[in-house]
């Protein structure tokens, strides 16, 4: 089988490794996404029901939104021309991640979604590397 790769994603950082025969690599890219910001109160509008007003938190929605979005394509770009794809990682990050590769109409062979906790670099490659490569089943005597 030719490129495969593995992603363990979260809403903050994806750690990327691609394999290719014996070979690995590991890649990590940090989302610079701060945490969602609640307001107590709200502004007024000067005109009530003014159509061009947008509350502060539906400002901090739109640009956490929008830099979700310019992760998710980052990440697509560096998984490059994988034919193989596992997805996992915790909360909802690995299936915002699916629906952005979908609707980029991005094409692998076979795409595996699976649910991880936070891991680090090694365990991640380890886990790539056992679900591509599955320990061979010996024959008891």
């Amino acid at each position: 089988m030719g490129k495969q790769a593995g992603v363990w994603i979260d809403h903050k950082r994806a750690v990327i490794v691609t394999l290719e025969g014996e070979q690995h690599e590991v890649c990590e890219i940090w989302s610079e996404i701060e945490k969602r910001v609640r307001f107590r109160g709200g502004a007024r509008p000067r005109v009530p029901y003014s159509p061009q007003f947008l509350s502060g938190e539906t400002q901090k929605d739109r640009q956490f939104v929008q830099r979700l979005r310019k992760f998710y394509a980052e990440v697509a770009s560096a998984i490059g021309e994988a034919e193989a794809l596992l997805i996992f990682g915790p909360g909802e990050a690995k299936f915002e991640f699916h629906r952005h590769l979908r609707q980029r109409s991005c094409r692998f062979s076979a795409i595996q979604i699976e649910a991880a906790d936070k891991m680090t670099n090694r365990q991640i490659l380890a886990r790539v590397r056992k679900y591509f490569n599955p320990p061979k089943k010996t024959a008891r005597p």
